[in-house]
């Protein structure tokens, strides 16, 4: 199903709404623009297998472009709205694109692009042009809004988010089906797991350009229902949207629910939440405090899943098996466990190690990164492949993350996972959101420093570190805790909930000049 099905059934339907304009496309809109587009990109000479990329805010447009790509068979790469013109350009002549659609609102970085992408040849730009770039609106206009006489099916080929050097292009095999035949896997996964169909309201509140929420938007499109697009996060837009438009399911992390529920109370809890069936979890583990508090607010209706843009493995947890087993991120749906240890053999169950998924056949590569492809698979079985966490398993094949393997600190021989620590100490009313790291110590290697994002309008004094430290001992074990605390005004974090760790720890280790990519 796709929206060419829907802009026939139901053309006057919202398929997005812009949750603070009220901004609407409906599905005939979408399904033409798209159509549009998708003739204007073959007459230049764009075929299956070809790639596009868009580079836009959280856009009513982004979706036309998405579908576009999806209704003629392209790779589409879309490209982190945060990033500079030397890091966007990366991306765009990295995945080859041949056409980029762009915004005004991103023009001061977009205009610089064409000189980092060679094979890149058709420059569109909506809501306004800058120089190099064709006005979109006008542009796809003189197309006719009618789809191809063949229509397979594309796919995405998303970017990793390069916290730790370049980002990597994820790129997965064509399926080989049509566009009106295809049940993508997310489609698939939001239907049977949590019961998305055309009455679905659905809230993305994070970047569509990244993974989770453009993959999660195109399957409620598919599906026939309507997406409600926040243009950025904030605590108190996101709990009026659920109340104006009656949302019945929606997508977070775990860094949203903390600042919900260090808003104030009573502001947030005058909200009508009652359409408000399906609450989704993902990108990081939620610290168990927090869950359990946001339990106590919505009630039983919070799932999470685990799984990365690479589509290598997914594991689903379901809010009574949450609170059964608290902590787990629960038991894998796609893809067979294995925890191994740093020789690759299997650990016995509850022991934590390298996390490992199973599968027929390797179902990724790193785009013209053969050495990034291979590290991600196990040195013996080239169909397991890692996405770098530690975890272990119970008896009953639950996982549970411990941390990711490059943020482990080595104190003294003793390895300490800093994800425990920071989210004992989110738990104080005085964090508002923390970072652990390791930092040089002459004799034991490693010690464990705290960077502590205070709330607005608390300062960051000796005083409060000394609380802090106090309040740590209290939690957790003495050597897992910080042996100092420094404070920041606000912790490299992007709207997606990833944390630039290694933006907090490399000045302490004597680099200076670290960059996102």
């Amino acid at each position: 199903m796709y929206p060419g099905k829907w802009g026939v059934e139901f053309p006057n339907k919202a398929a997005a709404i812009h949750a603070v304009s009220g901004d609407i496309v409906t599905y005939k809109n979408l399904n033409d623009r798209s159509n549009q587009l998708a003739q204007l990109m073959w007459e230049k000479g764009l075929r299956p297998g070809d790639h596009v990329a868009i580079f836009m805010e959280n856009n009513l447009r982004f979706f036309e472009v998405v579908w576009a790509a999806f209704r003629s068979g392209l790779y589409l790469t879309t490209i982190n709205r945060y990033l500079t013109t030397e890091e966007a350009g990366y991306i765009l002549d990295n995945c080859e694109a041949k056409a980029l659609v762009a915004s005004k609102y991103l023009g001061e970085v977009a205009e610089d692009l064409p000189k980092f992408a060679s094979t890149c040849h058709t420059w569109l730009m909506t809501d306004g042009t800058v120089d190099g770039y064709q006005a979109y609106e006008e542009t796809i206009a003189n197309y006719p809004a009618v789809p191809l006489p063949e229509e397979p099916a594309g796919q995405f080929m998303l970017y990793s988010s390069g916290t730790t050097g370049r980002p990597k292009g994820i790129m997965r095999p064509m399926t080989g089906g049509k566009i009106d035949e295809e049940d993508s896997l997310v489609g698939a996964l939001q239907r049977t797991l949590w019961g998305f169909d055309e009455n679905t309201i659905y809230l993305s509140t994070a970047p569509l350009y990244h993974a989770a929420p453009i993959g999660f938007c195109t399957g409620v499109q598919a599906l026939g229902g309507t997406v409600v697009m926040m243009p950025r996060f904030d605590e108190i837009g996101a709990l009026q949207a659920i109340q104006d438009h009656k949302v019945t399911h929606s997508q977070w992390v775990p860094t949203m629910f903390t600042r919900m529920l260090k808003f104030d109370e009573k502001q947030r809890s005058g909200f009508d939440l009652s359409t408000h069936k399906v609450a989704i979890h993902a990108a990081a583990p939620c610290p168990m405090g927090i869950k359990r508090q946001m339990f106590d607010w919505w009630g039983p209706i919070i799932y999470e899943y685990y799984g990365g843009t690479e589509l290598n493995g997914f594991t689903h947890c379901t809010p009574e098996e949450w609170l059964a087993r608290p902590g787990t991120v629960g038991k894998s749906l796609i893809g067979i466990i294995h925890i191994c240890g740093d020789d690759g053999k299997d650990l016995p169950n509850g022991d934590p190690g390298i996390v490992y998924f199973e599968l027929p056949e390797m179902p990724f590569k790193y785009h013209k990164d053969e050495a990034k492809t291979k590290e991600a698979q196990h040195p013996d079985h080239p169909n397991w492949s890692a996405l770098g966490d530690v975890g272990h398993v119970d008896d009953e094949g639950f996982l549970f993350l411990t941390d990711r393997a490059s943020f482990m600190i080595i104190s003294g021989g003793v390895n300490i996972y800093p994800q425990e620590i920071e989210d004992a100490m989110i738990m104080h009313p005085l964090v508002a959101d923390i970072a652990v790291v390791g930092v040089p110590n002459e004799e034991m290697g490693e010690e464990v420093k705290a960077v502590v994002q205070p709330p607005d309008g608390v300062a960051g004094t000796p005083e409060l570190a000394e609380e802090l430290l106090a309040y740590a001992k209290e939690h957790i074990a003495h050597y897992k805790c910080p042996r100092s605390i420094d404070f920041m005004a606000a912790l490299p974090r992007l709207p997606t909930g990833k944390l630039y760790k290694r933006l907090i720890k490399d000045p302490y280790w004597g680099k200076k000049d670290s960059r996102i990519v």
